[in-house]
């Protein structure tokens, strides 16, 4: 199966994967340990496989295009974190909920997106620009806004103590992932490994949604009851990405393949990167890494939507221009 195959298949292909890993957890919970220990090597792999296709670089390049850039950071790291801070009213007041939301909500993609921008007619070479800049500062700030949306709470949760393997899970591939981009530009013919590496984050994504459900069983149960409260707020984010999508391309005057770029961009979030830290949460609070994953399904689902909404609302002539 090609890699385009697999990407337009990857909803049908994690819920396969949550099913069975559902179904082996229920049969053998003995086996929860197993499950646990492979996930963190899996994620790891999943992270450098993503990190990979991402320019770490040349993140001078992203800032080439001052009003599409301004678009993008001023989305992502202003009016979507207080438009989730603002969603925290209608969740339950279950700590670990919260938290979950806030983790997967508050940062944005940096891989996925740009297939669906590819698939989508939006702009690329430009998506790829701004992904070093989305990336690095999603790391940053995520503490902050964590802090203050949460009042300190996770710091009480997620200790230096366990914040750090999390955070080992995620700077380490980050590092091989440079050093291989390093190693790779440096002769032209060595660019076919980025292009192997590109087909893996989809298995692999299967293979790790599958490990969390087959350790998690018991707590996905729980998650169920769940369900009716959190796809609305995932579902509400989608709307409100792709409305402030519109709005800032309309006001920055960008074209319209840029305008669906950022809905792009918006409406997905980081939530392998943010899996080990929900992962790495003391027992309890388990439930927040089920809040990850089940964001990126229904977001899946939702840019499966956005593919076929975003060319008739708003973002439909690719000839005109503009967004407007």
């Amino acid at each position: 199966m090609t890699r385009e195959q697999l990407e337009r298949r990857q909803v049908w292909l994690y819920l396969a994967a949550i099913a069975i890993g559902l179904g082996v957890g229920a049969l053998a919970p003995g086996l929860a340990p197993g499950f646990e220990a492979a996930l963190w090597p899996a994620l790891m792999c999943l992270l450098y496989a993503t990190f990979v296709q991402v320019p770490l670089w040349h993140l001078r390049a992203a800032f080439a295009d001052r009003r599409f850039v301004a678009a993008v950071l001023l989305g992502n790291f202003l009016v979507l974190p207080l438009a989730v801070w603002a969603l925290l009213g209608v969740l339950p007041e279950n700590p670990a909920v919260r938290l979950g939301v806030l983790l997967v909500l508050l940062v944005p993609c940096t891989d996925w997106f740009i297939t669906f921008s590819q698939l989508g007619g939006g702009d690329v070479p430009r998506a790829l620009a701004v992904t070093p800049a989305n990336l690095l500062l999603q790391l940053l700030l995520l503490p902050f806004y964590l802090w203050l949306m949460l009042d300190g709470a996770p710091a009480v949760v997620l200790t230096p103590a366990e914040a750090w393997p999390a955070l080992l899970v995620v700077l380490l591939p980050l590092l091989c992932a440079a050093l291989s981009e390093r190693w790779i530009e440096a002769r032209r013919e060595r660019a076919v490994l980025r292009a192997r590496l590109a087909g893996w984050p989809v298995p692999l994504l299967a293979w790790v949604v599958f490990l969390i459900a087959a350790a998690q069983a018991r707590q996905a149960r729980e998650a169920l009851a769940l369900l009716p409260v959190l796809v609305p707020v995932f579902v509400a984010f989608l709307l409100l990405a792709a409305l402030l999508a519109k709005v800032l391309a309309r006001g920055f005057g960008l074209p319209v393949a840029q305008g669906r770029t950022l809905a792009f961009s918006f409406g997905t979030r980081n939530s392998f990167v943010v899996l080990p830290f929900a992962l790495g949460l003391p027992a309890g609070w388990e439930m927040a890494a089920l809040v990850v994953v089940v964001q990126s399904l229904v977001e899946l689902l939702g840019m499966m939507a956005y593919l076929w909404w975003l060319p008739r609302w708003r973002f439909a002539d690719p000839c005109e221009g503009d967004a407007s």
